[in-house]
Parts: structure tokens; C-alpha cells; sequence
């Protein structure tokens, strides 16, 4: 029997970063992307985020892979949001993402980051916050 586990940290916004999440809607639509990544089998340990992103701390199995993953939660949650017509208009996540895998001892440490999203974003934009993450896990482009 194979044993897997690992931990990503997945960021993902709203088409061209607009700000259609209001606390309302995001309480919603948390809501459906918990319950969905369960019926799929998809371990959500946490989500949260701002009016134009989400932050997840996924743990894949041995047959997940991130693009696939990620896939069926941005793909469904979508559908979902415009199939409830929770926004007037059609909706659409972003096509790009961000994902980097963390170690066992960083989970409750990226577990509280996620949850204080609201608090974090009072203080630092979402541009910053890219820009802090692209630095720290070394990718080249700074958006």
C-alpha cells in the first residue's frame, strides 16, 4: 500500500483580479469548495482569503496532480457560482494559479496565515503579497 502526503499551498484569483468576493459570497462559496473537494476526495485542511483570492492548504494522495486538482475546484466553484447566480454577471476564476508544496512542520503556521487573510490584507495589498511569495520561493517573474 502506498502512503502520500503532500502539502500545497494553493492561491488562486477571481478573472483580471476584481473584487466580486464580498464577505458574503466568500462565505458561500468556502462553503461549496469544502463541500465539493470532500464528495471528490480532495483533502482540504483550510480556505480563506480576499475579495479577489482564495488561499487553500490542500494535501494531494498518490493519484491527484495539482493541475487536475486544482482544475476541479476552480472549474466546479465557477459553475457552481454562476449556476446559483450568486454574481450578476458571468463569472470566472483566473486562469493562472499559484502552488508550492510546504513541509509537516509549516502546516499550522500556513493554516493561520489562511485564516487571518482579512486581517493581513488590511495591512498589505494582494500585489504585495504576490510579489513577497514569488520572492520567497524564488520564481523569476515578479508580477
Amino acid at each position: 500500500m502506498s502512503h502520500v502526503k503532500f502539502w500545497v499551498h494553493l492561491v488562486f484569483t477571481t478573472k483580471n483580479r476584481e473584487p466580486f468576493l464580498t464577505k458574503e459570497i466568500r462565505k458561500e462559496v468556502y462553503k461549496h469548495i469544502k463541500k465539493n473537494c470532500k464528495e471528490k476526495g480532495i483533502f482540504l485542511t483550510s480556505i480563506n482569503g480576499y475579495s479577489e483570492h482564495v488561499h487553500c492548504l490542500l494535501s494531494l494522495n498518490k493519484d491527484q496532480t495539482i493541475s487536475q486538482t486544482v482544475q476541479l475546484i476552480k472549474g466546479e466553484s465557477s459553475f457552481w457560482i454562476n449556476k446559483q447566480k450568486i454574481i450578476p454577471f458571468k463569472f470566472s476564476w483566473q486562469d493562472d494559479y499559484f502552488a508550492v508544496s510546504i513541509s509537516e512542520s509549516q502546516v499550522q503556521s500556513v493554516i493561520n496565515y489562511i485564516q487571518n487573510q482579512e486581517e493581513h490584507h488590511a495591512k498589505k495589498s494582494f500585489s504585495d503579497e504576490v510579489n513577497e511569495f514569488m520572492k520567497k520561493y524564488g520564481f523569476e517573474k515578479i508580477i
